[in-house]
């Protein structure tokens, strides 16, 4: 039986949630921290300067990808095949830009998705988040909510264990293994295109988009079982 007042299929014992724009109002921290340091590489190039998109750019090139994965990404996109040294230099600083805003602006959890953790959890499901951010704790803990989790698989684990990124699926992979779930019991909760494509390669028994900046048609096709608008659709309305 699916959980009582929860909108999942009966079957589903763990719930693996994305963090940026999921459970965390922070992905616009991400993209505009991008946006301050491809702007400043790309006028420096050759060619007319086209300035990075906050919305497009972000979400089909960077958004759930590991940092050196959405920057070869994005450069890619421009005709630009970046060295390693150019990798590190644009993955050191747009960092560093993040965090600068990270310190300078309070961090909030959704309530709706706060709302929804708590239902799952109190109903005996487990639960984790899955981030391609080495930022992860930090934002937990400046959200409060790094205790509604019973494990982390973020960007630091990510290069740790040498895991591919999203959208390949074994950062979800890892951490169902580390609850103890099958993937087919398994349900991932994804704002990025990514990730839901992540979810569906990793063949999860349900793949919810979240979608928070009009792309449920793309969340779609990449394979979502479901999109909402925000994670408290998923709950019964009493």
């Amino acid at each position: 039986m699916p959980p009582d007042g929860i909108r999942l299929p009966a079957g589903i014992r763990a719930c693996l949630f994305d963090m940026d724009g999921v459970l965390t109002d922070t992905a616009t921290l991400h993209a505009a921290a991008y946006k301050h340091v491809f702007d400043e590489y790309l006028r420096r190039q050759a060619e007319p300067f086209r300035p990075f998109d906050a919305v497009d750019d972000y979400q089909q090139y960077v958004d759930g990808r590991p940092r050196p994965d959405a920057i070869r990404s994005f450069l890619g996109s421009r005709g630009i095949t970046p060295d390693a040294d150019t990798l590190a230099a644009l993955g050191d600083r747009s960092n560093q830009a993040f965090l600068d805003l990270l310190r300078r602006q309070p961090v909030d959890a959704f309530p709706d998705s706060v709302r929804l953790v708590n239902a799952v959890r109190s109903a005996g499901l487990r639960t984790a988040v899955v981030s391609s951010s080495a930022n992860t704790r930090q934002v937990l803990e400046a959200a409060a909510i790094s205790d509604l989790f019973d494990a982390r698989v973020d960007g630091v684990t990510i290069e740790r264990d040498h895991l591919a990124g999203k959208p390949a699926p074994d950062a979800f992979l890892a951490a169902a293994r580390e609850l103890g779930a099958d993937p087919a019991a398994a349900a991932v909760f994804e704002d990025a295109l990514a990730g839901v494509a992540a979810g569906r390669a990793g063949r999860f028994g349900y793949v919810v988009g979240v979608d928070r900046v009009g792309q449920a048609s793309a969340l779609y096709a990449q394979g979502a079982d479901v999109v909402v608008s925000d994670l408290g659709d998923l709950l019964e309305r009493s």
